[in-house]
């Protein structure tokens, strides 16, 4: 019998596993950080499933900052295409209620942006189209390379690094890594490797997701365009356009105790449109929508982002927001680790301050979607007076559960790392949910949005590693660039014009390398001090 072969490689800074969303974002993240990178992904091909269909304007912000935001917001729906939300009683049957949101054509030409929280509104496209702009970029980036039909085998770890065994076609290779991060999914091998289980709740819904090719569905669609149709016939369905035109896909949900393999798609799609319509199926997926968080976000020097650290039902996109979100914690510190400028211990952080954020979204998340899958009294059917009373009725109620779930600026610019050992001032603070933020600058929150005189956002202005921030010109910040110089801490020094003093509430505001406010105040500060802190050298007393 034919023995496998083994060889062993150079070191690698960090192997990332997994090249969905939160791996491909990491990885580029961290190869324009200068730390080089190698992703593995066991497939060969992507999937087929269109899955994530939504992109948050948190998300897009960070694309901004990689660069890729243009790109990403001309993919996935035409520009013109209205990314609104329709509830009807069938496709073909009564409207209930309706939201309408800005096109992509609209965000690019900049509609009504002066009143925008953010310069990268949400965009709705594909993880069908998403992906590959990811991958594309990534393969253009000097230290990041891609390889797929690799698989992890398993992982050891040592002090200093670990050992990653991967397999290509019968040939196992030892590479040996700095740091491995799992972004390989809800079945993640690196999870496994690690002992690491979920907490939750095991099945809150199920769903049988079918993706088809069918232009008659898009000629009906086409007669009052929308991104999602919500449908309520015999189940509550989701019709989703994917390319605006002839590729879409039937989300229909089912208690969670329901044998779905009994369902069949055809009738389902018949039942969701109200009527017969040709098309072709892509792709047929039944699944369960949980709410789970891994116990753990890391164990040394292997860590946990996306999926592998947190699955829910997915309202929203918000598993794949969340784990792009993950990627660029994570992304800054390992870098700040790898050149030297701050010590392993900070790494400790990523946990403390991503597993908090992972849980309250996981209850948010269904909270929202238990509501928006209440029953729905079946007279929404009726003709007459009586199915419009109950038409309204049901609208009244969408008003209230729908909009923050479509519109969750809760969830892109109130999640917070207030109490992260890596702030100074920090408050308690109120769970996070959809619709709660500020646009006032708060420690461990993400820096608000404000546009400057030369079209861009104050986002735009922040250096690639630490900011200072001065909202006073006269404040004299000597002291903190000579700190920053001492310990080889990369700080760029940014004016901001003092009109906003509600919004930027102080004379300075250090932020971090992910846009997230790790000190706010004075100039009798202690420059020394906060930045030990802030790079997880010491504890800061109160300034």
């Amino acid at each position: 019998m034919k023995q496998p072969s083994i060889r062993k490689e150079d070191r690698i800074d960090v192997l990332v596993v997994g090249a969905g969303p939160a791996g491909l974002t990491l990885a580029i993240d961290l190869a324009r950080r200068g730390v080089a990178c190698r992703v593995v992904e066991a497939t060969e091909q992507r999937t087929v499933n269109p899955r994530c269909n939504t992109t948050s304007a948190r998300s897009m912000e960070i694309f901004r900052r990689l660069g890729l935001a243009g790109e990403v917001r001309r993919a996935g729906l035409p520009e013109d295409y209205p990314p609104s939300i329709q509830y009807r009683t069938t496709l073909l049957g009564e409207e209930i209620f309706r939201m309408d949101m800005l096109s992509a054509g609209d965000v690019l030409a900049g509609v009504g942006k002066e009143d925008w929280p953010t310069p990268e509104p949400q965009h709705r496209i594909s993880q069908l189209f998403l992906e590959p702009v990811l991958e594309r970029h990534a393969n253009t980036l000097p230290g990041l390379e891609i390889e797929r039909g690799v698989r992890l085998v398993e992982l050891r770890q040592h002090e200093d690094h670990v050992e990653a065994v991967v397999d290509r076609d019968g040939t196992t290779s030892v590479l040996r890594c700095a740091y491995v991060v799992g972004c390989d999914g809800a079945h993640s091998t690196v999870r496994r490797q690690l002992g690491i289980r979920y907490s939750g709740v095991d099945a809150i819904q199920k769903f049988v997701s079918t993706f088809v090719r069918s232009p008659e569905l898009g000629r009906i669609i086409a007669r009052d365009p929308a991104w999602t149709t919500w449908t309520h016939n015999r189940r509550l369905a989701s019709m989703i356009a994917i390319d605006g035109d002839e590729l879409w896909l039937n989300h229909v949900a089912f208690p969670p105790d329901h044998d779905t393999d009994q369902e069949d798609p055809e009738q389902l799609l018949r039942e969701a449109v109200g009527a017969e319509v040709q098309h072709e199926i892509l792709g047929l997926v039944r699944w369960t929508g949980r709410q789970m968080v891994a116990d753990r976000y890391h164990d040394g020097r292997v860590f946990l982002a996306g999926d592998a650290a947190h699955i829910w039902i997915p309202v929203g996109g918000f598993g794949m927001n969340a784990g792009i979100q993950d990627a660029v914690t994570l992304g800054w510190m390992l870098a700040a680790v790898h050149h030297g400028w701050a010590p392993p211990e900070l790494l400790n952080a990523y946990e403390k301050e991503r597993k908090p954020v992972g849980e309250q979204f996981a209850g948010a998340v269904g909270s929202a979607a238990r509501a928006s899958f209440a029953d729905v009294s079946p007279d929404i059917h009726l003709p007459g007076p009586d199915g419009e009373r109950a038409r309204a009725e049901f609208a009244g109620r969408l008003a209230t559960t729908e909009p923050h779930r479509y519109s969750p600026d809760g969830f892109s610019f109130g999640y917070h790392y207030a109490d992260s050992p890596l702030v100074v001032g920090g408050e308690p603070q109120a769970a996070i949910d959809m619709k709660g933020f500020q646009e006032r600058a708060q420690v461990g929150f993400r820096l608000p949005h404000a546009w400057l005189d030369d079209d861009r956002s104050v986002l735009d202005a922040l250096g690639p590693d630490f900011t200072l921030l001065r909202t006073d010109e006269g404040v004299d910040v000597g002291a903190w660039t000579d700190a920053a110089r001492e310990r080889g801490i990369p700080l760029d020094v940014v004016d901001l014009p003092a009109r906003w003093p509600d919004r930027y509430p102080a004379a300075l505001l250090l932020v971090r390398p992910d846009q997230h406010v790790a000190w706010m105040g004075e100039a009798d500060a202690s420059p020394r001090e906060l930045l030990h802190t802030v790079t997880g050298r010491t504890a800061a007393h109160e300034q």
